[in-house]
């Protein structure tokens, strides 16, 4: 993927997880976005490194994004409608600022489309923040479709999204 390493990444990296996570909240809040203003959920996160479902991608050896893809649809929004089941989901997606703009966040999205689709599984899913129209923008210049928006007073997150894993579709 036009020299990005993507790979598992390991419970001996989640201070490298964090990093990438933290440099993203402190960029939102640079630029007035409250999103991600809190400690980066370590506990998910080894969690999620102990599962092999957080991975790294590398560029000339070095860092430069975070993404996680397993098959969690978060029950506050994914309904029995929705067939939860028939998606990965992604989660904690970020990419260091002296990479940004080089396209690896739709790299990011093609490869987690394609991991979905070896798992035969239909979409590939999301959910973003209510009140962040530039990511939902970027979300759907990347081929994501907005389902709807869920609307709970305790969860500032919500825009779910998502794209067919699926040729032609």
């Amino acid at each position: 993927m036009k020299n990005l390493l993507i790979r598992a990444s390991h419970p001996d990296e989640l201070d490298v997880v964090e990093a990438l996570l933290r440099e993203a909240s402190a960029w939102l809040a640079s630029r007035g976005i409250d999103q991600w203003q809190y400690p980066p959920h370590r506990d998910r996160i080894l969690e999620a490194l102990e599962r092999g479902v957080c991975f790294l991608a590398f560029k000339e050896g070095e860092p430069v994004a975070t993404i996680q893809v397993d098959d969690f649809a978060d029950p506050e929004f994914w309904a029995p409608e929705d067939r939860p089941d028939a998606a990965l989901y992604v989660h904690r997606m970020a990419v260091t600022r002296t990479a940004s703009g080089a396209g690896i966040g739709s790299l990011l999205h093609d490869w987690a489309s394609e991991r979905a689709a070896a798992k035969r599984q239909q979409w590939l899913r999301l959910d973003a923040w209510k009140d962040n129209p530039g990511l939902h923008r970027f979300y759907e210049d990347a081929g994501f479709t907005l389902v709807r928006i869920v609307d709970l007073s305790h969860r500032r997150s919500g825009a779910l999204f998502q794209r067919s894993t699926i040729s032609g579709a």
